[in-house]
């Protein structure tokens, strides 16, 4: 057949048409718009959010931090800061203590043991640090009035369905409260009580002792009447604060007689044990 024939020419015409479809077919999957769109999709896929409970979990142990009260002593002021997490004291520092003199050297010494023993009782139930009676008698006091912030601020936190029994403010304040349990109860079993000691006579006139007691604890204590008149005056202006700083630093009524008021410490002794009989102490 010529290369000129018009037959030949159609033949090779239509070859060309079908070659060209079958390259059309064997293109069209890759342009499919379904598979685009799923592939897009795929691409275009958020990623999950982080969850939040880590967040959640540091929330829950966040530590506190807790100034107490300044408490004044014959040598100088005592104030304690405290951080509590997860209910337990993490650390405890005086952001006062007496100085001057021989001061310095004590609370030097006492300052350190009395924080590394609020962090390991927990709580203001710590010893004395020999030599410094005083002091020690102060830290604990601001020590317990920083526990109590916290408990009041844990109680504030919960809800009112409470873990704890919550109606013994009602009950009369001789009946217990009902069974404390948790952080929230603990501030209303910490609840302050102040009871007077009976009056006790002595040589030199009347001692009587007015004593503060929260957590089974002497939070303060004070002489309501004490002798008085001539050299009795200057005696109690400085056997009585001595008292009562040792009656805190205590915690129960056996404590050393003040040297030169031996009348006075015996009637406050006695007073002092009366009003502790009376708070159940």
């Amino acid at each position: 057949m010529k290369k000129s024939h018009p037959l030949r020419r159609i033949v090779l015409a239509g070859a060309a048409t079908v070659s060209g479809i079958v390259l059309l077919l064997s293109l069209k999957p890759a342009s499919d718009p379904a598979a685009a769109s799923a592939d897009g999709a795929s691409q275009q896929q958020p990623a999950a959010p982080q969850g939040s409970g880590g967040v959640q979990a540091a929330g829950g142990t966040e530590a506190q931090t807790l100034t107490g009260d300044v408490v004044k002593t014959d040598y100088g002021n005592v104030q304690v800061r405290i951080t509590v997490a997860g209910g337990k004291i993490t650390s405890a520092a005086a952001l006062q203590s007496p100085t001057g003199g021989r001061s310095t050297q004590v609370s030097t010494d006492a300052v350190p043991k009395l924080n590394r023993a609020a962090v390991t009782a927990g709580t203001a139930d710590i010893d004395a640090v020999s030599g410094a009676t005083y002091t020690s008698g102060g830290y604990k006091k601001s020590l317990q009035s920083a526990l109590d912030k916290a408990g009041a601020a844990g109680a504030a936190g919960a809800t009112g369905g409470g873990s704890a029994e919550a109606s013994g403010t009602g009950g009369g304040t001789g009946g217990t409260g009902g069974e404390a349990s948790g952080s929230g109860a603990g501030a209303g079993a910490a609840q302050a009580k102040t009871v007077t000691g009976k009056a006790v006579t002595t040589d030199y006139g009347p001692v009587q002792v007015r004593v503060t007691v929260a957590g089974g604890k002497i939070t303060k204590a004070e002489a309501v009447q004490q002798p008085k008149g001539g050299r009795s005056d200057q005696i109690s202006a400085d056997a009585v604060p001595k008292l009562n700083a040792a009656a805190v630093a205590a915690g129960n009524a056996d404590i050393d007689a003040v040297s030169g008021a031996t009348y006075t410490s015996g009637g406050y002794k006695e007073s002092l044990q009366s009003a502790l009989d009376q708070a159940g102490g």
